[in-house]
């Protein structure tokens, strides 16, 4: 297991990257803009990270900030601005059952053999990411419903 990211929502970008940035000094490494699902992507390493971070892997080279930018506007409420913490697992599957048996609730399956979220005790969402490429879709998960929020 290794740590990839944090994801921090922010509603100004511009002001964040100014403030991320311009004042502390972190390096953009990666953007992603997702027109249908209408959101803005930034990471952002230490530059000390920032080489590594932007490798061939993007931002799995080293942790990042992942700063994520809903373009409809939207109200944090309850730490909602918080994201989630993320890991990459040698394999999404058995790390998932794994947590399943021991009581775990997947929030979001991995249903694309690449994703997955559950909640710690304090409701920290976490994304468990499959290291390389995506599994093929496999049963129970790819029919497996969400569960609560994530």
């Amino acid at each position: 297991m290794r740590y990839l990211h944090t994801m921090v929502r922010v509603t100004d970008l511009d002001a964040s990257l100014d403030f991320y940035v311009n004042m502390f000094g972190l390096v953009e490494t990666r953007r992603i803009e997702n027109e249908k699902g209408r959101f803005t992507l930034v990471f952002l390493a230490a530059p000390d990270d920032a080489a590594d971070a932007k490798g061939a892997e993007g931002s799995r080279g080293r942790p990042t900030l992942e700063l994520t930018y809903n373009w409809d506007p939207e109200v944090y409420t309850g730490g909602r601005n918080f994201g989630h913490l993320a890991y990459e697992v040698d394999d999404i599957y058995a790390t998932c059952d794994k947590l399943m048996k021991a009581g775990v609730t997947i929030n979001r399956p991995p249903r694309d053999g690449n994703m997955a979220f559950v909640r710690s005790p304090d409701n920290i969402s976490i994304e468990i990411l499959q290291k390389g490429p995506a599994k093929a879709p496999a049963e129970p998960w790819a029919s497996m419903p969400n569960t609560g929020v994530w």
